[in-house]
């Protein structure tokens, strides 16, 4: 299973939500590009990089951190927030990024996050499913819709989606374990689909759970901020 720490971003500094709630931030020191390096230094391959100024405003915006990111390590990055145009995906594209993830766009427009996976392919697209009670929430988690996760991600999968960054908002930034229960029946419903876990995932344990549920990923957020996982954890999981 891969493993994918996570950077997100605020005025091109590091910080971390609860919940998705833009007003409870918790800012932290460290740097994105001196944390990527740390993550590389490390062994670790992947990175997941949230623009949360893009996600509020649409657009993305901290497309300079992205560039930063993607020359100064190898580091195989995927990029969200914002993502709303054909101008904002090249832009991600041209900065470096291997992968975009496409959460808000897939439910506003249709049309042209098909157009993206049609053009780009399934390696390159991921579908970002991030939930609130089991139901789609969008423009950075500010607004919850009526569509059902797993039919969402299922319809996605039937149109070429490979990878989904499925995300539980209630879990996210909690430290209190994953959502294992609705990944395993997502895992049922698509078995097919390269489903990464995000939110919640805040001890070896819930990683041990993600890999024996045959998940491709699983995302680390604030327990690696916190310390609750560590990178010589990381350097010990098979």
């Amino acid at each position: 299973m891969v493993i994918i720490p996570a950077i997100d971003i605020i005025d091109g500094k590091c910080v971390r939500l609860t919940q998705g709630d833009y007003t409870h931030v918790k800012r932290y020191d460290a740097y994105p590009l001196d944390l990527a390096l740390r993550y590389q230094d490390a062994g670790l391959k992947h990175l997941h990089v949230v623009d949360l100024d893009g996600a509020k405003a649409g657009r993305i915006v901290n497309y300079k951190v992205l560039e930063e990111l993607c020359t100064r390590t190898t580091l195989h990055i995927d990029f969200g927030g914002g993502l709303q145009s054909d101008h904002d995906l090249h832009i991600a594209f041209e900065c470096g990024a291997q992968q975009i993830t496409g959460g808000s766009i897939a439910v506003k427009n249709r049309e042209l996050f098909l157009s993206w996976l049609h053009q780009f392919g399934g390696e390159r697209i991921i579908l970002g499913a991030d939930a609130r009670n089991e139901k789609i929430a969008i423009s950075g988690w500010q607004e919850t819709t009526e569509l059902s996760i797993t039919d969402f991600i299922a319809d996605y999968v039937q149109a070429g989606i490979q990878y989904c960054i499925c995300t539980d908002i209630a879990k996210d930034g909690m430290m209190q374990g994953a959502s294992h229960d609705l990944y395993i029946r997502i895992m049922e419903r698509v078995p097919t689909l390269r489903l990464i876990a995000s939110g919640g995932v805040s001890t070896m344990n819930d990683l041990e759970q993600c890999a024996s549920n045959n998940l491709y990923g699983a995302i680390i957020g604030k327990a690696l901020y916190e310390g609750a996982i560590t990178l010589d954890d990381l350097r010990s999981f098979p």
